[in-house]
């Protein structure tokens, strides 16, 4: 791909909440290709976010900007650090990632332009989500420009009063090469001969529904082989999770947080994911580029990431969950050729660098003294002025 001809001149900053996972990974990962083109990075969030993805390590200065996964009254004090980090140096462009630090940003009246990543979907009921749904609101009507890490975000977006929104999916940073042999990897669960492995990854959160993939496995005890099941992640709904295993008698380990995915996949027969929304969801696209047979629910921007490359479920339906995987387990000819189409469908996303020189334009569009618009991304719808 072309590198843009244009560019902030400033530094760009981006800020982040607590994250484990996801939005730390991409923020990373934007922050490596922004240096990597001459673009001075300066990410700010919670120390822990630093640890975990050491955005100093690839070439972007650091600030401690402590914003918790929930709003609480420290979040003045997150207003204040932010607005101290800011005032450090010149800053182009404040680029939030999510609503939370959205919401410190907007709080912070940056005298810059403020553009705000939605990287997920409020699903939240009673007081939490009425919270969140009005922390949206204040968020769309407050920012530059809005992206969506899919069209359903963009949406919303725009439905609550964003000027402007636009499409910016997340890329999934390229696995590394596995490190062990498949029969390795299968070893370590006990798995051999013609037993199937299923894997998924990710959070354990609610918002995951692996109460559905449990409950699935749970039937497959009448299998022949009967299939290992393991999960790999870690999260607040482990307890549960472990207690319904245990209750179901189901063929399921909680292997906790693993750094070894690509060796995981490579051992795996079928990848499931189970819930109720995602983007884009990083395991699915790591299982769809190695081509691992994909069973994901049909919700917020999976749909339009996957195509027919996977084989999608309602949400919350374990009779379509069993089904799905059932199908693939006895059938190799299926298993193989939708790892193809998987891979295929895969080389259609966008890269990292894509995604990087997609936002390094929209900097160079919104930095002080920018002649006008650059041409957006081919592909990325956008809603309002340019």
């Amino acid at each position: 791909m072309t590198e843009p001809t244009s560019r902030a001149r400033g530094t760009v900053a981006l800020l982040l909440a607590s994250s484990t996972g996801g939005v730390g990974q991409h923020v990373r990962s934007l922050a490596a290709g922004l240096t990597s083109i001459g673009v001075a990075v300066l990410v700010c969030g919670p120390a822990a976010t630093e640890e975990q993805f050491d955005f100093t390590g690839v070439g972007a200065r650091f600030e401690a900007v402590e914003i918790r996964a929930s709003p609480t009254p420290a979040d003045m004090r997150a207003v204040t650090a932010l607005r101290q980090a800011l005032a450090a140096e010149p800053v182009d462009v404040l680029h939030a990632h999510g609503l939370r630090a959205g919401l410190v940003a907007v709080a912070a009246r940056p005298a810059v332009p403020l553009v705000v990543t939605w990287h997920n979907a409020v699903l939240a009921g009673g007081l939490r989500g009425s919270v969140s749904r009005l922390v949206e609101r204040v968020v769309a009507r407050n920012a530059r420009v809005s992206l969506g890490a899919s069209a359903d975000l963009v949406q919303r977006a725009t439905e609550l009063g964003a000027g402007d929104a636009r499409l910016a999916p997340v890329a999934a940073p390229p696995l590394s090469e596995p490190h062990r042999r498949r029969d390795a990897v299968r070893a370590e669960f006990g798995v051999s001969g013609e037993q199937p492995l299923v894997l998924s990854v990710g959070r354990l959160h609610p918002q995951k529904r692996y109460d559905v993939l449990v409950d699935a496995a749970a039937r497959w005890r009448n299998r022949d082989p009967v299939p290992a099941v393991v999960i790999a992640g870690s999260g607040p709904a482990y307890l549960q999770l472990a207690a319904r295993i245990s209750a179901a008698r189901a063929p399921v380990t909680l292997l906790g947080h693993r750094t070894d995915v690509a060796d995981l996949l490579a051992g795996a027969d079928v990848a499931v994911v189970t819930s109720d929304w995602e983007a884009r969801q990083l395991f699915a696209q790591e299982a769809m580029r190695v081509g691992v047979p994909l069973v994901a629910t049909a919700v917020g921007g999976l749909p339009e990431l996957v195509g027919d490359a996977a084989i999608l479920v309602p949400p919350g339906d374990v009779d379509a969950v069993d089904a799905a995987v059932g199908r693939l387990l006895d059938d190799p000819a299926l298993r193989a050729g939708l790892g193809r189409q998987a891979r295929e469908r895969a080389a259609t996303w966008p890269t990292e660098a894509d995604t990087c020189a997609q936002l390094a334009a929209l900097y160079a569009e919104l930095a002080p003294g920018a002649t006008g618009p650059t041409t957006p991304e081919a592909g990325a719808p956008s809603t309002g002025p340019r």
